[in-house]
């Protein structure tokens, strides 16, 4: 009985952990498209004008597809981890709040890294990636 207890338990406290990990990984994989801007123009615009706007921003587009499946890997890896897990301890959910943090941070070298890619700045942008 009280082994069935502290299974529970265990159970409980990991499951707890890893729905707030999903909220976060969901989370960074959602504000990801922000990066990705519309095209604005002052005064009439052709379809022509429009169509040359957005493919000039193919390294936004990629930027967003390396962000997204780099979030994956990790949730993915994430998940793996977790079914090995038996609790949570303390040093678990710091060593998970870094791992969060790390998430939470993808976005911003992968922007620069889009935002750059084509300049003289592009080794730095690729060594902040």
């Amino acid at each position: 009985m009280d082994e069935a207890r502290h299974h529970h338990t265990s159970e409980r406290e990991t499951s707890r952990l890893e729905a707030f990990s999903d909220g976060i990984f969901a989370i960074a994989i959602t504000l990801l498209v922000l990066e990705i801007k519309v095209p604005h123009f002052e005064g009439a615009v052709t379809s022509q004008a429009l169509t040359e706007a957005l493919l000039k921003e193919w390294p936004s587009y990629l930027a967003l597809v390396t962000r997204f499946f780099t979030v994956l890997i990790m949730w993915v890896h994430h998940h793996l981890v977790f079914r090995m897990v038996g609790r949570a301890d303390t040093n678990l959910l710091f060593v998970n709040g870094f791992l969060l943090l790390f998430i939470s941070v993808v976005p911003f070298p992968t922007a620069v890294l889009a935002e750059y890619m084509g300049t003289a700045a592009a080794p730095a942008a690729c060594t902040l990636y």
